[in-house]
């Protein structure tokens, strides 16, 4: 029986992280920051095509050799978080946009918080920059894979605008 997804585990300067595509490759499905020592062996060893190109495409971002990335996404979520995930990938990179920003962009300028909610849930940090999304009064927010990374890309951005 075929598996639902595909798994990678790679070393990057920021720590482990796992990458996971559908089992057809059809899209980048989740990734993953994994602490030091955990989650990795043979459960997450693909070489699909998908992951591979993804790991290398990382690598270059993480490397600041890359601004963009050309993969396929298949991000699962609400219609609502499919939204605010689409608008993220429309922040320039190395540029910030306020919860706010987002809502009013999406015609639902009372929704701060719920695009809050939305950019805490996305699967794909990185490929989709959630990183890039601060609190209105320019203060960093949260971010899922933790502050620390979060300011990594933000400067890692700055520096090469």
């Amino acid at each position: 029986m075929e598996q639902a997804f595909r798994g990678r585990v790679f070393e990057t300067v920021l720590g482990p992280v796992a990458l996971f595509c559908d089992s057809g490759e059809k899209g980048l499905k989740k990734l993953v920051f994994l602490e030091e020592g955990g989650g990795r062996g043979n459960a997450f060893s693909s070489d699909a095509p998908l992951l591979k190109e993804a790991e290398k495409q990382l690598l270059e971002y993480l490397a600041g050799k890359r601004i963009r990335f050309d993969l396929p996404l298949l991000p699962e979520g609400r219609p609502f978080q499919q939204r605010v995930w689409e608008a993220l990938l429309g922040i320039p990179f190395g540029e910030t946009r306020s919860y706010k920003d987002i809502a009013l962009a999406l015609g639902q300028p009372g929704a701060s918080r719920a695009v809050g909610n939305a950019n805490g849930r996305n699967p794909l940090p990185i490929f989709i920059p959630c990183h890039r999304v601060i609190a209105a009064d320019g203060s960093l927010g949260g971010y899922s894979g933790g502050l620390l990374r979060k300011v990594f890309f933000l400067r890692l951005e700055k520096s090469r605008t």
